[in-house]
């Protein structure tokens, strides 16, 4: 009785979690699904079955085709600059020619656009963007730039100025790990290229790169995920605005779901997204498996 009682014991603690998982995960997550596949979904006590009748519809969507355009510009963007500004930012934290106390100044510095939640970021960034706000005032020393610039509300700059927000509140994520993945390269490495004449530049693209690879490509998957779902800040900025310029797929699927009640086109672009993530995060998991290995 007892020997079965140990063997049943790690099963019985991970009941609840996994209980909760599939009551709060797995349910809603096949729910959505099923509501891809009918016509009138929640709104209707029997939606018609129409098969992929809503995916053919979505894909000639322009709505859905420009949220499409303008998630892929974000996510691009975002991902790039993230990688080329953490990575940046951590080899100055890690230099040797910055003494300790600098270095903590600065990691606190560099680290507190992460710290801030969506909410205090969209504020602070829309008070800042407003025509009477900090950013016309300190660009009004151009003469070239207009002073009155609606940053939010210009459908050429809005993507843009989104962009910019996300990459913002968003590299000290890189920052942090790739810092970690530096300060586990050995020294020995940089001086045995000194040695043979390496310069900077070339230690970095043999060195530095390749021993950080299995990192970069790690956080890169998974910002992509995140970037591929973010909703909060660009919701409280622009609400998809101006003139859907900065609609993404995530804002698609809460306007279709939440304000035009189409709950079976909201549930196809929702699940269209799940399937992109899940081939992301298999990726990930078999890159994540090659690390261990």
């Amino acid at each position: 009785m007892k020997l079965t009682a140990k063997k049943t014991a790690p099963y019985r603690y991970l009941a609840p979690t996994i209980l909760l998982m599939i009551v709060f995960m797995v349910i809603p997550i096949c729910m959505v699904i099923g509501y891809s596949f009918v016509d009138g979904a929640v709104v209707s006590k029997n939606p018609d079955f129409v098969g992929l009748a809503n995916y053919k519809a979505i894909f000639a969507d322009s709505e859905y085709l420009g949220a499409i355009s303008n998630t892929i510009i974000f996510v691009v963007v975002s991902v790039v600059a993230h990688l080329v500004l953490g990575m940046l930012f951590a080899m100055l934290l890690n230099t040797k020619y910055f003494g300790t106390r600098t270095k903590t100044i600065a990691r606190v510095i560099y680290i507190l656009p992460w710290v801030f939640t969506a909410s205090v970021v969209a504020i602070l960034w829309k008070l800042m963007l407003q025509p009477s706000g900090i950013v016309n005032y300190l660009l009004s020393v151009f003469p070239q730039i207009s002073q009155n610039t609606e940053w939010l509300s210009n459908r050429e700059l809005a993507l843009a100025v989104i962009c910019f927000i996300n990459i913002w509140c968003g590299y000290p994520f890189y920052m942090i790990s790739i810092l970690a993945g530096l300060q586990g390269i050995s020294g020995d490495l940089y001086e045995s290229a000194a040695i043979d004449g390496a310069t900077g530049v070339k230690s970095f693209l043999h060195i530095t790169i390749p021993q950080l690879k299995p990192i970069l490509i790690s956080i890169a998957m998974l910002d992509f995920i995140w970037t591929l779902q973010s909703f909060n800040v660009i919701w409280m900025l622009t609400g998809g605005g101006p003139v859907n310029a900065t609609e993404t797929v995530s804002i698609y699927i809460y306007k279709k779901a939440f304000q035009k009640v189409d709950y079976s086109m909201a549930a196809t672009a929702a699940t269209i997204l799940l399937v992109v993530c899940i081939f992301v995060a298999i990726f990930y998991v078999k890159q994540q498996k090659k690390v261990r290995e």
